[in-house]
């Protein structure tokens, strides 16, 4: 699969992807974090059973991204502000996760509107 053409930050806790057919996606961070492809995150498959290494756990910064770094030609890493950074998306993966959590102009109408309450 391609690379996107461009993956940009429009606000903190929002990833905005373009792919190279013009499709157009914004997702949540926190969705991002959530579906992190990692052994710790998601388990491991040992002898045929996926293995899962404990409870999940809300730590702060976990779902402010740092940096993404590229990977090859395959794929980036992102870098956590809680600091972890072995999760490596694909390009498959991030379309994937950009088809199932994108959001619509309402959904970003709404988390404008609950930014716009906090301040």
């Amino acid at each position: 699969m391609n690379p996107p053409i461009t993956i940009e930050r429009p606000k903190p806790y929002l990833l905005k992807i373009i792919w190279q057919d013009k499709s157009e996606y914004i997702i949540q961070l926190e969705k991002m974090r959530e579906e992190c492809p990692c052994a710790a995150c998601q388990g491991e498959e040992i002898m045929g059973q996926r293995i899962s290494f404990g409870i999940k756990t809300f730590l702060p910064g976990m779902n402010e991204l740092e940096a993404l770094i590229p990977v090859g030609n395959y794929g980036i890493q992102a870098n956590w502000k809680d600091g972890h950074h072995t999760g490596i998306y694909t390009w498959e993966k991030l379309r994937q996760l950009s088809e199932k959590y994108t959001l619509s102009f309402s959904d970003l109408e709404q988390l404008s509107q609950m930014e716009d309450n906090k301040q």
